[in-house]
């Protein structure tokens, strides 16, 4: 394993990581060792501080060239009927070659956490959304709700760098912000503001959500309710919390989809979109669903621009077919159509399901399996071991990512694209 980067402390580096795109951390590099000096998080500290401990390729478990390793996975695909492309988190290029190979295999191009994003994706697909990106949040909120989520459980930062920031584009004053939680109260103290004043809780069982959300749509699009209150919260203070919307300047609504775990939410997140979208009768408001975490939003991208989908792709036909419902990781696995499973993480050392088919892993140093695939090859990570670009969670900023250490891992993209070459 070549070690040709010397000691030395990098400044300002972007996080592939974090969904967010902190770009400010501080790390320290000795030989094959990353250490966060500044800026980290619970989410960052552990991605970038990961060890290598695997350095090269496995076939059922023993030891195997790069060559060799290609040339199993090669032979693998060729006899899958239906090969199923799953994991990913990745980063652009990584994206990309998976989803070439699935194309020439004619397999499904899925994302194993795809569930939760789904949720937000229904929404959009059916009737569209107002929304907003860091930035303009960073610049302009006055008001925050915060539905159904602690943020700072998966985003540690974001209060820190789009909330409680010190300055502003247009002179505004971040001090005066205000946040307020429907739902779920924040898990930690980073929703406070600087000088203590604690966000405002409306609280209610994550199952009473929708019944919660549709009332809200109703009321601001100006019905009347033959009930006191929803879910233990008075109607009075859903109306009191529709006033501050209406005043403020620019308020905005989030979530996090994968927070969101009851029937059918994705018809809750629509209903939360058509309450945004009245209120743009009045004011301005818009939506900031977060998410994207390990390269999700980013592999929906890409999948977005060459298939004119998001995920949930098939090539069997020949052409990019999207079904939400069919095309799904753990239905497929379940019902046993996939014959084969092409696990794609280089950012995450998540491992496929052990109870899936024939297995090629195409993953992180550090997996653990509780079943051996029948090829593992390890990688490098994209933001640290070689240059790469990463979509943060509002889809509007493709980061650019460095290469910090020379670990002598192929990345993903090349492993692919040589397993695409090697099929007759």
């Amino acid at each position: 394993m070549s070690e040709s980067i010397e000691s030395k402390i990098w400044e300002n580096v972007p996080s592939p990581f974090c969904g967010i795109a902190s770009d400010d951390l501080k790390i320290a590099v000795e030989g094959s060792r990353l250490k966060v000096l500044e800026h980290g998080d619970a989410v960052t500290l552990p991605a970038f501080e990961q060890a290598i401990t695997d350095t090269s390729p496995r076939i059922a478990g023993k030891p195997a060239s790069l060559a060799e390793a290609v040339a199993q996975a090669s032979s693998l695909l060729q006899n899958a009927h239906l090969p199923l492309f799953s994991g990913f988190g990745t980063d652009v290029n990584d994206t990309r070659a998976a989803l070439a190979l699935a194309d020439r295999c004619g397999g499904v191009f899925d994302q194993s956490r795809a569930e939760a994003g789904m949720r937000n994706l229904l929404a959009l697909q059916d009737s569209g959304w107002i929304a907003t990106t860091l930035g303009e949040l960073k610049n302009r909120v006055d008001l925050l709700l915060v539905v159904g989520s602690d943020i700072e459980s998966q985003f540690p930062r974001f209060y820190e760098r789009f909330i409680w920031n010190k300055e502003t584009l247009f002179g505004q004053d971040p001090r005066q912000r205000e946040v307020i939680c429907l739902g779920k109260a924040p898990g930690g103290n980073a929703a406070t503001s600087p000088e203590g004043r604690t966000p405002h809780v409306l609280p209610c069982a994550a199952a009473a959500l929708p019944d919660v959300i549709a009332a809200l749509s109703a009321l601001v699009k100006g019905h009347r309710l033959q009930i006191d209150d929803i879910a233990g919260i008075a109607v009075g203070e859903l109306e009191s919390l529709i006033a501050k919307l209406k005043q403020s300047r620019y308020s905005v609504v989030t979530w996090v989809a994968g927070q969101l775990d009851f029937p059918h939410a994705e018809l809750a997140v629509q209903q939360l979109c058509q309450f945004i979208m009245a209120l743009n009768q009045e004011t301005r408001c818009s939506a900031l669903p977060l998410g994207g975490q390990n390269g999700d939003r980013t592999a929906s991208q890409v999948c977005a621009w060459i298939t004119g989908y998001p995920t949930r792709v098939s090539f069997n036909r020949g052409y990019p077919e999207y079904d939400p419902y069919h095309f799904s990781t753990l239905r497929l696995l379940a019902g046993g159509e996939a014959d084969l499973l092409v696990w794609v993480s280089s950012l995450s050392i998540s491992p496929p399901p052990a109870s899936s088919p024939p297995t090629i892993a195409i993953g992180r140093s550090g997996m653990q399996f509780k079943r051996e695939p029948e090829v593992y090859v390890p990688v490098g990570v994209p933001g640290i071991d070689h240059v790469g670009q990463m979509y943060r969670c509002d889809n509007v900023v493709a980061m650019p990512l460095r290469k910090l250490r020379d670990s002598g891992l192929p990345s993903a993209a090349e492993v692919l694209s040589a397993i695409e070459q090697s099929l007759l």
